[in-house]
């Protein structure tokens, strides 16, 4: 269920709003429509939906228009034209046709945002800070000092309480940030370049507490980067503007192996594939793999073969050589895995340890799903997702 739905969104500043809608209509760039009007075109026909639960992940280099588009949903920014409803209950409230007491009902009790800069008041306390929404909604001291304990914890910031904001790290203050944030208990959280102003090694930890909590807290999430690593971490889904225009919005794993443009292919080509691709991605599908009398073909060179019992991998030899068929779970470790044990993973299963565990088994990996074999991910495959590249058969007939 869709909790933010947008509809051919214009955002525009300045006071010749009526003139630069039509300019946009005619197709002008937000350059000529500045040199004719002098407004600037923020969020030009976007049209996004954010389902309930996800963290969508809005991207673009600097003046794109992303952090115009996260702050059009709490009504800093009003929409000029097109709707941008917010689900409240259950109803949708369209940001574009609401009056004043909605919008701060909606601000105060459906929606919060982290900032970048943090926005703590410095002659507060830490648990002060982190109560103080909830003090403009009126909850008692004890109430309010109670939830805020709570999120303190949470953030693992429980023993910092009565310091001031000066007396922590960056890092520590982003914390109190989020621990302000989910006190409100608000479904929506707006995350506006939250940890671009931290440390590589602060802001790698502070994205996976961000993961961590999301999965116990289960908040709708719109996040502004600029670092396309980070989005591909923390997105389940990613939306890429240009000149205050969405140009593709989709999975990760989406994004970088089909690009919609040049300019997304130029967005993606810098980044690491192994953090977002996925077996079930760029695996050889069953149907494709080749068949002779010993069964399956795994790798033709060394005559490694598979055998199926009702479609589950169950005997595997490598030549005159008996290969143990081990399956891949959660729980297991990657120094478990000896050579010539075939594995069998889930599709699901990540391209990182897909290769961990071809590069300690010695063979590719073989990937089941509820038992039957789906596919697997052969040498080949590796080398596309290094290269972040969908195998094709154009690919294949050049190899």
């Amino acid at each position: 269920m869709a909790v933010v739905d947008i509809k051919n969104l214009d955002v525009v500043f300045g006071n010749n709003q009526t003139q630069t809608l039509s300019l946009i209509d005619q197709g002008l760039s937000r350059q000529e429509i500045l040199d004719k009007t002098g407004d600037v075109v923020g969020v030009e026909g976007a049209s996004l939906s954010v389902n309930e639960g996800e963290i969508c992940v809005l991207m673009g280099l600097s003046g794109s228009g992303k952090s115009s588009l996260l702050r059009a949903v709490n009504g800093l920014n009003p929409v000029s034209r097109g709707s941008l409803e917010v689900q409240d209950g259950d109803r949708m409230v369209d940001l574009a046709n609401c009056d004043g007491p909605t919008l701060r009902h909606l601000r105060s009790h459906r929606i919060s945002m982290v900032f970048q800069k943090f926005a703590l008041m410095p002659w507060l306390s830490v648990l002060d800070n982190v109560a103080f929404g909830l003090e403009m909604q009126n909850v008692s001291k004890k109430e309010r000092r109670r939830r805020a304990r709570e999120k303190l914890e949470m953030v693992g910031l429980a023993e910092w309480e009565d310091k001031f904001p000066h007396e922590l790290s960056g890092g520590m203050q982003q914390r109190v940030g989020l621990a302000r944030a989910f006190t409100m208990d608000s479904d929506i959280l707006l995350m506006d370049e939250p940890f671009s102003a931290l440390d590589p090694l602060i802001r790698a930890q502070l994205q996976d507490e961000l993961i961590e909590l999301q999965e116990r807290m289960k908040k709708t999430i719109l996040f502004v980067s600029h670092d396309l690593d980070e989005a591909l971490k923390i997105g389940s889904h990613i939306t890429i503007m240009e000149s205050a225009r969405i140009i593709q919005h989709g999975r990760p794993e989406d994004i970088v192996l089909n690009p919609s443009t040049p300019y997304v292919e130029d967005f993606v080509a810098h980044t690491n594939p192994l953090n977002v691709l996925r077996g079930r991605s760029l695996m050889t599908a069953v149907d494709a793999m080749a068949l002779d009398g010993e069964g399956l073909v795994l790798n033709a060179n060394d005559h490694t073969h598979l055998r199926l019992d009702n479609g589950k991998p169950t005997q595997a030899r490598r030549g005159d050589q008996t290969l143990k068929v081990t399956e891949w779970t959660d729980s297991m470790m990657l120094e478990q895995v000896r050579e010539n044990m075939l594995m069998v993973a889930d599709p699901e299963v990540s391209m990182r340890t897909a290769i961990e565990l071809r590069y300690r088994s010695g063979l590719p990996v073989v990937l089941a799903e509820q038992g039957r074999l789906v596919g697997m991910l052969s040498d080949r495959d590796f080398y596309h997702a290094l290269l972040g590249k969908h195998f094709t058969q154009d690919s294949a007939d050049a190899a």
